[in-house]
């Protein structure tokens, strides 16, 4: 049996205050219903020694496909006097695609949001700029299912790989191969479960000049990003199910090449941020979902310029938001008629900006506020 699955992702999108102009073809200033996404996957074992992760996506906002998050594995289990060692090698399309916990960035919450309301515009590195764009190998070994060490490195597609793989170059291409690094230590007991890691990249990239072409008269950007990371997660016996995550990262930049560009005020520069995250359950059927994330860094009136939305009157990228959401599982008791096939996630989220790209009143010089951004989600999610 071959191991297909998908899932279709529709939604509708409200923003306190209208856009200017619309996020993107064929939508409106506010109050848009979308076909966000449509997914599929390729996923599951080959044999006691290899799986495979693919996912192909539609995006229907953006109405283009591409290769979606994917995870190539080879593993072994060993046994060292009397403690189990798996060892394995991944081959994936980004820093944190391959992680094994949901408190990174490619897995963390929220784990569907709009993609026609404005987000702020600094995030690190770590956070997303490689993935999807790059192509790395990581090796890993899980001891006596504790401790988890991997490290590996990454390269960014050529030109001919992101046209297939319908993606973006993000800030820029690797001059060289980008070292990624994690140690992990996990906890079980009882119906619960625990980890607290930390993690490391470190990039030079030419900078973007475009989707898919690089500048490098200049030279290159270097970022250097470390976070650490950790959850807890009351299992029981499935009734109740609390899970809260959090993420610090600290990244380090030198913008050489975008100064000599004029895209960046000064070369030296730095980004904090913090994710908390927190879910309950009931009978895997009422959920309730809580968010906090915090960016701050220093000004840089050249790479934060200002302009409608997007941009900072002062030049800053600080940024602070919350996520309400509340979800509705009909069919997700163990007992349930429509299990496994009936797998149906229905939503409803509210994102509060208290502080956006900068500033609470006219952030963008254009006279918006935060609040004007503070976004009304519904979604329903059909997996299959």
């Amino acid at each position: 049996m071959i191991p297909l699955a998908g899932f279709v992702l529709n939604s509708f999108t409200h923003t306190n205050a209208p856009q200017p102009q619309p996020a993107a073809p064929d939508f409106g200033r506010n109050n848009n219903a979308a076909l966000d996404q449509i997914s599929l996957f390729l996923a599951g074992r080959i044999n006691d020694y290899a799986g495979v992760f693919v996912q192909g996506t539609y995006d229907g906002v953006g109405h283009a496909f591409s290769l979606d998050n994917t995870d190539l594995r080879l593993t072994m289990l060993l046994d060292a006097t009397g403690h189990d060692v798996r060892i394995g090698l991944s081959v994936n399309n980004g820093p944190t695609v391959e992680d094994p916990y949901n408190s990174t960035f490619a897995w963390i919450f929220p784990f569907a949001s709009s993609a026609l309301a404005p987000t702020p515009a600094a995030q690190p590195l770590l956070a997303g700029g490689l993935i999807g764009n790059s192509i790395g190998a990581t090796a890993y070994a899980w001891y006596d299912r504790s401790l988890y060490i991997e490290g590996g490195l990454y390269n960014t597609y050529g030109p001919t790989l992101l046209n297939l793989a319908g993606a973006s170059l993000g800030p820029g291409a690797t001059a060289n191969p980008s070292p990624y690094a994690r140690v992990a230590y996990e906890w079980n007991w009882g119906g619960q479960s625990a980890h607290i890691v930390a993690l490391a990249l470190y990039s030079n990239l030419s900078p973007a000049n475009g989707e898919r072409s690089v500048e490098t008269m200049f030279g290159r950007d270097s970022y250097a990003d470390i976070a650490i990371d950790g959850g807890y997660q009351f299992l029981g016996d499935g009734t109740n199910i609390a899970t809260i995550d959090a993420i610090f990262t600290h990244e380090q930049q030198n913008l050489k090449a975008s100064t000599a560009l004029g895209s960046s005020t000064a070369p030296r520069n730095h980004l904090n941020q913090i994710r908390v995250n927190l879910t309950y359950f009931y009978q895997n059927t009422w959920g309730l979902n809580l968010g906090w994330q915090n960016t701050a860094g220093n000004a840089n009136p050249a790479l934060f310029a200002a302009q409608p939305i997007s941009g900072s009157a002062n030049g800053k990228p600080d940024s602070n938001s919350f996520v309400i959401e509340a979800d509705w599982v009909p069919f997700g008791k163990d007992e349930s008629w429509g299990r496994p096939l009936a797998n149906l996630k229905l939503g409803i989220q509210y994102t509060i900006y208290t502080l956006f790209n900068g500033g609470t009143r006219n952030y963008d010089g254009f006279g918006r506020n935060a609040s004007s951004n503070n976004t009304l989600f519904l979604y329903a999610w059909l997996a299959f």
